[in-house]
């Protein structure tokens, strides 16, 4: 990554380059530190660049066309469009050696006001009012005294991304309503350094304000829409009041990443292969395709097709229309579950990127398990969409977030989007269907169903736009996620961090219910992983127990197992039982910011009826 401000580059470039300050991973770049996030080095504070000023990517572009057309799809109708042959590229490397501006991903100094760390003096200073000595900006205090200083660590921001300076001059003098002609202001931050205690102050005419009157709502001025990430031309409109905000926060910067595996697309194939004898299928119907069919190189390429189904890619190829294909987690889930018995001596390929295999455990099948899938080779490709601050967005069942609202753009003029390439290994593990239907049925299921839709429609009240309700099926397949997850990483060799869940979900009323999980573990940029989450799939019988186990008692009962988030004084509107000490795990591992959580759902729990467990004996 390239370092510092701009015009720090263009000094440091006369006199000869210098290695980064910092160094951050490929695969960071496309989560924590991606286009419009705020990053400390050792003397500065930074703003990541947006797409613009990054330097081409050199390497080949990631393939994933299921990944493509479905971000495409929700590009199309913002005007955005995406390269069909190379959307995705890793995010491009740094030289240490001979760093330049052309070379990794440009930074630009933010913010550029500063505080100077003489006691005596804390002035709050822009960054063209000082001078810099030995790289690093100084405040002359005196005649005889400088300071050194350091970048202010609060900016302002909306929740639709967008981010400029904090308004120091007019808060400094919004007791008085007007600005005083020559301003001269201090940060003083007490004693303590606690929030209450900052306040700023104009030396010149005395006016000051304390840091708390920004926490009050609208009492900062409308957002003016500045990206500056996005160079000069990336102003927009905004109505959005402008929030304090701590830039080195939690909340400064979330993501949007929506993510694909590399599995075979049987509507993809299908299509391809009829494209392949369209000379001849161009006159099917109906009543001649079974003699079509007859022809050896029909035979060869549509063999294992319905006649249906190779009439329905005929119909939509003579209209000009795509072929229909299934939603990225739907398509994953049902070659999931279309997945063979595995058999003594199968093994992937050496150029496969999925291969998995249904196994029976040394175990049987508790109640309520369907089927168990040990995928040991996997890819994954993430790419991110967009991103905003303050709160996070969440995404649809299907892991898409809707772009048309709150996200903030990655780049102006570009038509690809930073990715990474994880390759790993899974455990995949289906609910039995017709258990689920039977236990949501269930009058005290539907009651508390009816109690966390209550308090999501609360937590609503707070946020612009969210996704529709997940349903208490979401909340079963979650939790049960993160008790097994737990479970499984004290045996398998990675931690519980380096584990990750992707939830398949879809109601019973749609025509592909879902009801499964897959637990993962990957890297990017090596051969993957050496089989120790696969292995654990043949005890998962024994792994079930041990989660049982853990959710059954939770070190913060009966507070935890009592909780309802139905008019919650703690705005935890989102949990029924569910808390640090019991379901909580690192948001690496977590697909919904440990929202969605309910162990009430999964196992029997202090202070709930036991009927709401799925699992109402130890499996």
């Amino acid at each position: 990554m390239a370092r510092g401000s701009r015009s720090d580059r263009s000094r440091r470039g006369r006199r000869g380059q210098k290695p980064p300050e910092g160094k951050i991973r490929r695969s960071q770049v496309v989560t924590t530190y991606g286009p419009g996030a705020m990053i400390d080095l050792v003397h500065q504070a930074v703003l990541v660049g947006g797409l613009d000023f990054w330097s081409r990517p050199t390497d080949p572009a990631l393939m994933a066309p299921r990944l493509r057309d479905a971000i495409a799809e929700r590009f199309r109708p913002l005007g955005w469009e995406l390269s069909e042959e190379a959307a995705f590229f890793q995010p491009p490397q740094g030289d240490d050696k001979q760093p330049s501006p052309h070379v990794g991903i440009q930074a630009l100094e933010f913010p550029r006001w500063f505080v100077c760390q003489n006691p005596p003096c804390r002035a709050l200073v822009h960054s063209s009012g000082l001078e810099t000595r030995a790289g690093r900006y100084r405040h002359d205090c005196s005649r005889t005294q400088s300071g050194e200083c350091v970048p202010v660590r609060f900016v302002a921001a909306c929740p639709r991304g967008h981010l400029e300076e904090f308004p120091w001059v007019w808060f400094a003098h919004s007791q008085r309503g007007s600005v005083c002609p020559g301003p001269s202001l201090r940060l003083l931050e007490g004693a303590t350094g606690d929030f209450s205690e900052i306040s700023v102050e104009c030396a010149a005419c005395g006016a000051s304000a304390g840091m708390a009157a920004a926490l009050v709502k609208h009492f900062l001025p409308l957002c003016r829409g500045h990206r500056p990430w996005l160079g000069e031309e990336g102003q927009d409109s905004c109505d959005q009041p402008l929030r304090l905000l701590v830039r080195t926060a939690s909340n400064a910067y979330f993501a949007q990443v929506v993510s694909a595996l590399s599995v075979p697309e049987k509507g993809r194939e299908l299509e391809e292969a009829v494209q392949g004898v369209w000379d001849v299928l161009k006159a099917a119907t109906a009543e001649v395709l079974p003699a079509f069919r007859q022809i050896p190189k029909v035979d060869g390429a549509l063999a294992s097709y319905s006649d249906s189904e190779i009439l329905a890619v005929v119909e939509a190829l003579r209209r000009g229309e795509a072929v229909a294909r299934a939603a990225l987690r739907t398509a994953e889930f049902q070659q999931f579950v279309a997945q063979p018995m595995e058999r003594p001596g199968e093994g992937p390929g050496e150029d496969e990127e999925f291969y998995a295999r249904a196994v029976r455990p040394r175990g049987a099948l508790p109640p309520g398990i369907a089927r168990i899938v040990l995928a040991r080779k996997l890819r994954e490709v993430r790419a991110q969409v967009g991103f905003t601050r303050i709160a996070p967005t969440l995404p649809d069942l299907e892991g898409e977030f809707d772009l048309n609202v709150q996200s903030a753009p990655l780049g102006l003029a570009t038509d690809w989007l930073p990715a990474t390439e994880i390759r790993g290994e899974g455990v995949f593990l289906q609910l039995d269907e017709a258990a689920v239907r039977q236990w949501e049925e269930r009058p005290e299921v539907q009651a508390r169903g009816r109690e966390l839709l209550s308090g999501y429609q609360s937590w609503l009240t707070g946020v612009p736009v969210a996704p529709p309700f997940p349903g208490v099926r979401f909340y079963l397949l979650h939790s049960l996620s993160h008790l097994l997850l737990s479970a499984i990483s004290l045996e398998c060799g990675y931690s519980a961090s380096a584990i990750r869940e992707r939830i398949y979900c879809a109601p019973a009323e749609v025509a592909v219910p879902m009801a499964a999980l897959l637990l993962s573990t990957g890297s990017s940029g090596t051969e993957g992983t050496l089989g120790g989450l696969v292995q654990q799939g043949l005890d998962l019988p024994e792994h079930l127990g041990r989660a049982w186990d853990l959710g059954l008692l939770c070190s913060s009962d009966p507070v935890c197992g009592a909780h309802s988030p139905d008019r919650d004084p703690e705005e935890r509107f989102l949990e029924g039982a569910a808390c640090h000490g019991c379901l909580f795990l690192a948001e690496c591992s977590c697909e919904r910011f440990n929202h969605y959580l309910d162990r009430a759902l999964v196992v029997p729990t202090l202070g709930q009826p036991a009927a709401l467990a799925f699992f109402a004996e130890r499996p």
